[in-house]
């Protein structure tokens, strides 16, 4: 009889094991999601030319579902070493949000288009040309548009993405 309650209660020990079954042996679970809440990507068909004179590819983004948000701003930087202006030059520019609805989309074409007009705006003025290395972010909503740099990375929603597009001016003066 005791040999029998002893296999009975080493049974019950090897079935229960040694610590409740929700127990990850003290690891700590890391969040899912790390980094911004936000990663962007381009797209990677062929964009059609803009009449505007630069074309920046589609920006996809993907969400983390914990941190959704539903307005984001454009953020363009550019590298303004080949600018021909006597005055200051911002390298800058941070569009209008718009609406970004759920976890896996892409920003507008219109605003894709708009973005294009501003930064050949911007380009035209300080007399650019040629292959230009630009880098964007997406940034909450309520950015405003003159935001210095150290707004700017307070409220980014992705990691900065670098392009090179190239600057046709459609209306050379330089």
């Amino acid at each position: 009889m005791r040999k029998g309650i002893l296999i009975l209660m080493g049974g019950l020990v090897l079935l229960a094991g040694c610590g409740s079954q929700g127990d990850k042996g003290g690891i700590p679970v890391g969040p899912k999601w790390k980094g911004e809440p936000y990663r962007i990507s381009f797209d990677t068909a062929a964009a059609k030319a803009d009449p505007a004179g630069v074309t920046i590819p589609a920006v996809k983004f993907t969400a983390n579902p914990d941190a959704l948000e539903t307005r984001a701003a454009l953020v363009v930087r550019f590298d303004a070493t080949g600018a021909k202006s006597s005055g200051p030059i911002g390298n800058q520019m941070i569009l209008g949000p718009v609406d970004i609805k759920g976890t896996d989309g892409a920003l507008p074409a219109d605003y894709m288009s708009l973005a294009d007009k501003e930064l050949a705006r911007y380009l035209g003025a300080y007399c650019m040309k040629g292959k230009i290395k630009i880098t964007v972010a997406l940034a909450r909503s309520s950015l405003q548009s003159t935001a210095e740099d150290a707004e700017v990375d307070a409220k980014r929603l992705s990691d900065w993405l670098p392009v090179e597009v190239v600057f046709k001016n459609p209306h050379p003066k330089c």
